[in-house]
């Protein structure tokens, strides 16, 4: 199957689309089929033909950075997509959170009768409401318009499907993500780390993902002031800055990735999530893989993730008073740390990426069935 991937984002970026982007094209380069991934440019100006981390060739398109969000490239109007896709000799399109370079490889796609499956991954109404204070119901009318043009929409969470039905989406079906649970392991958590992050053997609670506005890490600050507790902070974004003055006492340790990441995650105590508008929420998996307890947010994708009473405590979302208690909870019994963490790393045991990549070839075998059905 020739497949191509579209996507907003793409490595060496770090979020939740670049992140499954990248698997998708490993996922299908396993199995034997051929993935090329469309994708803006890098600030650097990666070579399109020498991309280190992709598996398969990679075409990359002009784009600028959004601003006040440098780290977030936008895709310029090219030509190279269309050309992209007739030089492919595609089977099928895949668009990954499809909003402006993924809008005009959706219109590239229909013009050439090319059956499509959209993943959604990004709540843009969610940051249009955070960033602008205005503008939800503007994102969601485009959202809407892309995904109904898709012969499929897969959604990463419950809460995600239940959302696009609302807003009119229509032939939804579910695909969640996997984790690599060969990477992100407790057998990782390392002492001498542990003395580094806490050299008094304080209780390490951490946060992992970027640092911005929708992430309201700051909700992290009452946790500061507990006794015993030390919070650490993985990522980079624009809020670094502010952050910094917002958690005293916490340590910052920017951006981190791999095997050092996977390192950090195991020898937490403790993994907390703040932001509100997660569709899916890969952190909190790795977290569970790395056998750490989870606090996260009732909303979004952590519903799907987190069991109240089993791997962690789920808190009113924007609830600094609610996270510093649950941390407190978690602090004053090891033995239900523990158990939330042996019985997290249990439950995403099965969620590898081989199992969510055959998910994802049925759902396209599925779209290419409906397809022949039609023409026939």
């Amino acid at each position: 199957m020739r497949v191509v991937i579209v996507t907003e984002s793409f490595p060496p970026d770090i979020n939740g689309v670049s992140h499954c982007a990248l698997q998708t094209a490993r996922q299908l380069v396993a199995r034997g089929h051929e993935p090329l991934v469309v994708a803006p440019a890098t600030a650097a100006g990666v070579d399109a033909a020498a991309d280190p981390l992709s598996p398969c060739p990679v075409v990359r398109v002009p784009s600028l950075p959004l601003p006040g969000y440098p780290q977030v490239r936008v895709a310029l109007p090219s030509r190279r997509l269309a050309a992209a896709l007739s030089a492919h000799q595609a089977d099928l399109v895949h668009l990954a959170s499809p909003f402006v370079l993924g809008a005009r490889g959706m219109a590239a796609a229909t013009r050439k009768h090319l059956p499509t499956v959209a993943v959604y991954q990004t709540d843009i109404g969610g940051y249009a409401r955070t960033y602008m204070g205005r503008g939800e119901a503007t994102a969601w009318r485009r959202i809407r318009a892309v995904h109904a043009a898709a012969d499929r929409t897969l959604a990463p969470s419950t809460a995600a499907l239940t959302d696009l039905v609302a807003h009119g989406v229509p032939r939804v079906r579910m695909w969640p993500r996997g984790v690599d649970t060969d990477r992100f392991r407790p057998t990782l958590r390392d002492p001498a780390l542990r003395r580094e992050l806490a050299p008094d053997g304080e209780l390490i609670i951490g946060y992992v993902g970027r640092l911005a506005p929708e992430k309201h890490v700051e909700l992290l600050a009452q946790a500061c002031g507990l006794d015993g507790v030390r919070v650490v902070v993985v990522g980079d974004g624009p809020s670094a800055g502010a952050l910094r003055t917002a958690l005293p006492g916490a340590t910052l340790l920017g951006r981190r990735t791999g095997d050092e990441l996977a390192r950090i995650f195991a020898s937490l105590d403790v993994f907390v999530h703040t932001g509100p508008l997660e569709t899916f929420c890969q952190t909190v998996q790795e977290a569970m893989a790395s056998g750490v307890p989870v606090i996260a947010p009732a909303v979004g994708g952590p519903l799907d993730l987190v069991v109240p009473g089993r791997t962690g405590i789920l808190v009113p979302p924007g609830d600094a008073a609610a996270v510093r208690d649950a941390v407190w909870v978690m602090a004053a019994d090891p033995e239900l740390r523990a158990a939330y963490g042996a019985a997290g790393r249990a439950a995403v045991r099965g969620r590898t990426w081989d199992a969510i990549g055959d998910q994802l070839i049925a759902h396209y075998e599925e779209v290419l069935a409906e397809r022949t059905a039609v023409a026939a």
